[in-house]
């Protein structure tokens, strides 16, 4: 099969991933087979490759998969074979320690990551265990459902930690592949609410998609919106947004975290002026089976519209350093079989 390979950790400006051709997995046990379609590109992926975010190495990266079952493990029985599958970020998890049992094992110490700590969907095959795969509701085509299992559903979970309710303003500082579907969800969950947006820089890819998308308010980062912020999501790669959104924060408003690693410090907080006044901030980690598949039904029902902008697999490395460097709208997706 063909796979991008990551070897070694290295700035993507380097195109460390490397397009192999390796053997096809197998199944065993409760495992599936998957032919890949698509594969979603996720900023996690940079964290990956340039080395903030330990991973097993060599490793094929990609968590944002939609394939078709086309091979069963001998005692595999939940799937068949020709079914449309999605697997999310979450690979596995031990389902026996505490976090586990107490529905939260995103926080499970032997939590696995897809295309981490076991290879993903940079390739035209993988494995997934058939407890952790995900029936696609037929309203998607395979490159909108991509960047549902991840940049969708961990956005959801970000948003349901926020505690926000209708009628509150809420501001994402950010407006790539995650916060342009929160957008949407927001917009269904909390008609009477406001959204101000935060971006790079004023007319910027992600400012011009905030526009169009019906933002009440876009402006940059380090900017003072109109009123204060009753809570915010932060999908950014650096550590100044985080001041930025708690000095734009009202009195008992949470900030939530919605990413693995910061590229950059979270430097210069004051007390007095981002946290007093029962501000909070709340970091989002990883994501459970139950948040993926309430988001899946949720996000048919609304429904959600990602924007995309598609590659080829063989593309990876450019598609890496263009999302790095905020150099396209949305979602980025993979074609890996047309």
């Amino acid at each position: 099969m063909k796979a991008m390979v990551l070897k070694k950790t290295s700035p993507v400006e380097n195109n460390p991933l490397t397009f192999e051709d390796l053997p096809v997995p197998q199944p065993t046990g409760n495992e599936i087979l998957l032919k890949i379609s698509v594969c979603g590109i996720c900023r996690t992926e940079l964290d990956e490759i340039e080395g903030r975010l330990p991973t097993k190495i060599p490793v094929i990266p990609g968590h944002q998969i939609i394939g078709k079952v086309i091979k069963l493990g001998p005692t595999a029985s939940r799937f068949r074979t020709g079914e449309r599958l999605g697997v999310a970020w979450i690979y596995r998890a031990c389902g026996m320690c505490r976090f586990c049992r107490m529905g939260l094992e995103n926080l499970c110490e032997k939590f696995m990551g897809t295309g981490c700590d076991s290879d993903g969907g940079y390739a035209e095959y993988t494995l997934v265990h058939e407890d952790f795969a995900y029936r696609i509701p037929d309203i998607f085509t395979d490159c909108e459902a991509a960047p549902l299992l991840c940049a969708g559903a961990i956005g959801y979970r970000a948003l349901k930690l926020t505690g926000m309710r209708d009628g509150d303003i809420i501001g994402l500082f950010g407006f790539g592949s995650s916060a342009h579907i929160q957008f949407q969800l927001i917009r269904y969950l909390f008609p009477n609410s406001r959204i101000f947006v935060f971006t790079r820089k004023k007319g910027d890819a992600a400012s011009e998609l905030a526009i169009e998308m019906g933002a009440d308010w876009v402006g940059e980062t380090g900017g003072t919106p109109p009123e204060k912020l009753n809570c915010a999501i932060d999908t950014t790669p650096t550590g100044a947004p985080v001041r930025e959104a708690l000095r734009n924060l009202e009195k008992g408003g949470r900030l939530v975290m919605n990413l693995i690693r910061k590229e950059t410090p979270i430097t210069d907080l004051d007390y007095s002026l981002h946290l007093w006044g029962e501000r909070e901030v709340k970091s989002v980690a990883n994501i459970t089976r139950a948040d993926v598949q309430e988001f899946l039904d949720l996000a048919a029902k609304i429904p959600i519209r990602p924007e995309i902008r598609k590659f080829r697999l063989e593309e990876a490395n450019e598609a890496l350093l263009m999302l790095k460097r905020g150099q396209y709208r949305g979602s980025g997706v993979l074609i890996v079989k047309s």
